[in-house]
């Protein structure tokens, strides 16, 4: 059965292109960048945005809790940032006489954790649990976080001074990672000319309610799924535990976490099934950051998904 009669799927597809325009009013020159971060978190996963200082990364985020109209907290990570600091501790008051907990920034609906690989391992793990489990257990108790739940994290590029890389098992949790990159040119000097980013991100409104989005998200696990669909995703992933271009192949959990993104970017084309193309206009973003090459390639991680897509034909 269809998602949405053909009179209502229109305006949903209305609706989330405003979204997207009234984020690319400030993030400028960012369009598929910006559709592939809605589609994340309509897939209910997390994002992880890696690239420069300065290039808009906290901005994107900032303009996605606006416009999504989400609590919002930002959490700038540190080399001194601890667990607690994230989660929350109980202090003891004097006037009841007990200890009494206080919920840390993480008990928001998105969360940014700004340069998130600025931390030690061990804090950058305290988030492992609130983003697998959308729970957070702490002095031997489990508390919910709040729904929707989201953590968009950005990374500065390895190289910079005082980053400690992310474990893999870290970034397994993320469902996309995207760079922003460089504007063009026209894009940057609509910057150099336009209002500050802060301020235009004072003036944004909520397009989509919370409501609505849960709806949508729900909408989006429904989405139909073809075998012959799931026959070419099976084949994508073999692919990537034959191959020695791989160093390790695909977990059952990328596979899962691929599909749900394809999920998301079909229903972002305002249609009711998976096509092979929105297997591939997700690719990247979701496997960049889990597959190693078997030996250096001048492509990187980029190009060795481009390579698995083009070696394996469609059913």
């Amino acid at each position: 059965m269809a998602l949405a009669t053909q009179a209502q799927t229109p305006d949903r597809r209305a609706l989330l292109l405003a979204a997207a325009k009234a984020v690319g009013s400030v993030v400028l020159g960012k369009e598929k960048e910006i559709r592939l971060a809605l589609a994340c978190l309509l897939a209910r996963g997390h994002l992880l945005i890696e690239d420069l200082p300065g290039v808009g990364k906290t901005t994107l985020a900032h303009a996605l809790a606006k416009i999504l109209g989400l609590q919002f907290t930002r959490l700038q990570f540190t080399a001194d940032l601890l667990p607690a600091d994230i989660l929350g501790v109980s202090i003891f008051e004097p006037k009841s006489g007990a200890f009494v907990f206080h919920p840390g920034p993480i008990f928001s609906q998105l969360v940014l954790s700004d340069e998130i690989n600025r931390a030690t391992p061990k804090t950058q793990s305290a988030l492992l649990e609130a983003m697998e489990e959308r729970q957070v257990s702490t002095e031997g108790q489990t508390r919910k976080l709040p729904e929707p739940f989201f953590v968009i994290a950005t990374q500065n590029p390895h190289h910079l001074v005082g980053t400690f890389p992310l474990p893999e098992s870290q970034l397994d949790r993320f469902l996309m990672c995207i760079t922003l990159g460089y504007p063009d040119r026209g894009a940057e000097r609509a910057l150099l000319k336009g209002r500050d980013r802060r301020d235009l991100l004072q003036l944004l409104a909520p397009v989509v309610t919370t409501e609505q989005l849960t709806t949508f998200q729900h909408d989006v696990a429904r989405v139909h799924v073809s075998d012959a669909l799931l026959d070419y995703l099976q084949n994508l992933v073999d692919t990537t535990r034959t191959s020695d271009e791989f160093a390790e192949g695909l977990s059952p959990r990328a596979g899962l976490a691929w599909l749900a993104a394809a999920r998301a970017w079909a229903f972002l084309e305002a249609r009711d099934m998976v096509l092979p193309e929105d297997v591939q206009a997700v690719a990247v973003p979701v496997l960049a950051h889990r597959l190693v090459p078997a030996k250096q390639i001048a492509e990187g991680r980029e190009g060795l998904v481009r390579r698995l897509i083009k070696s394996v034909p469609i059913p």
